[in-house]
């Protein structure tokens, strides 16, 4: 092997192994010593002022070369022949290789969910059930409209489903401090917790209780069981059964209630159920005054209120409606504002 040859990959091999560190002390090492030489070859026209050098430094090593600035003594022709082109060229490649290599990796490590994420307030979803995922990611897209991020973190080895929409963080456990930091589990504003296995939901969210205290914890689960051990330990958290069954029975009876529900639940078509909370410094009101005020205004219908952790569903027209009541309604679109002002009151 010719020793020309050898010498050539071990430079090409020496600069694909760089530090970052290193390569930077390499540019700064070469702009000087190509500043220097100019400037002791008199070629004061590319080192000074400054920016001109580093203009022309760039133009050259780049092979733009836009011939508005070149040497013109016979030392700065020999300097930018031997040193500045061939050693410019050759930084230049390794610089935007090097560059691109960064991007590409930061990049993956974003689609294999390995990248720590700088989100807080958000939507932090444990779990992955394929279709029934994406589709309560779309619903959540649909409806929060750019509010609040939503974060996906799986345990299946998947890549984002969701580029574009979501961030994503691969996890080997829902209970581990490490991956789940990286989710931003402490900062998150609302956490739903879905998985094929119940115990994997009860132990998450149990994690996330004891992590996130304050976050709106939401768990489904396939047995009533869990669910109710799980609001012994944690009161806050809000569990979600599975109905199916129930929405089996109840459509046996009386056809068409399966549809009804799924129309009710689905905030992409048609009229959705909503809750928004009666402001804390409107006056006392009643269920009959608010209904027709959110029918005349709204187009939307009041079926029920919450108070104290106690739900009413279709109160009585007499029922008194109080300051921080949550009232549930259907509309066809979140009631954005909800004015004080053009309140009903007794």
């Amino acid at each position: 092997m010719p020793k020309w040859y050898r010498v050539r990959r071990w430079i090409a091999s020496s600069f694909q192994h760089l530090s970052g560190i290193h390569l930077l002390g390499i540019l700064i090492s070469y702009t000087f010593a190509s500043w220097l030489l100019l400037h002791v070859a008199g070629e004061d026209a590319l080192t000074s002022p400054f920016v001109n050098f580093i203009y022309y430094l760039l133009v050259t090593a780049s092979t733009v070369g836009y011939g508005d600035l070149s040497p013109h003594t016979d030392a700065g022709k020999w300097i930018v022949a031997l040193f500045i082109i061939p050693c410019g060229l050759s930084l230049f490649a390794v610089s935007v290789a090097r560059l691109a290599n960064t991007t590409l990796v930061y990049w993956r490590r974003g689609l294999l969910g390995k990248r720590h994420l700088e989100v807080k307030n958000h939507i932090l979803i444990l779990g992955w059930n394929e279709q029934r995922t994406l589709h309560l990611i779309n619903m959540l897209l649909h409806e929060e409209k750019n509010k609040r991020p939503i974060v996906l973190c799986v345990r299946a080895e998947i890549e984002n489903p969701m580029p574009k929409e979501i961030d994503f963080v691969y996890t080997t456990s829902f209970t581990d401090d490490t991956t789940m930091t990286r989710a931003k589990i402490e900062e998150a504003n609302c956490i739903i917790i879905d998985n094929k296995e119940d115990d994997i939901t009860f132990a998450a969210a149990l994690f996330c209780a004891n992590k996130n205290p304050t976050a709106h914890i939401l768990a489904y689960f396939q047995e009533e069981t869990l669910s109710t051990l799980l609001k012994k330990h944690c009161p806050n958290a809000e569990c979600i059964p599975s109905v199916s069954v129930e929405m089996m029975a109840k459509s046996a009876v009386d056809p068409g209630s399966s549809e009804l529900h799924h129309e009710l639940l689905n905030t992409q078509k048609g009229m959705t159920q909503y809750i928004i909370t009666y402001p804390a410094t409107a006056k006392q009101t009643t269920v009959n005054q608010l209904f027709l005020h959110f029918k005349e205004k709204y187009d939307a219908t009041l079926i029920g209120l919450r108070r104290d952790k106690n739900i009413y569903v279709n109160p009585a027209l007499s029922e008194k409606i109080l300051p921080n009541d949550h009232i549930f309604y259907i509309a066809d679109e979140r009631i954005a504002c909800f004015s004080e002002q053009k309140m009903p009151s007794e």
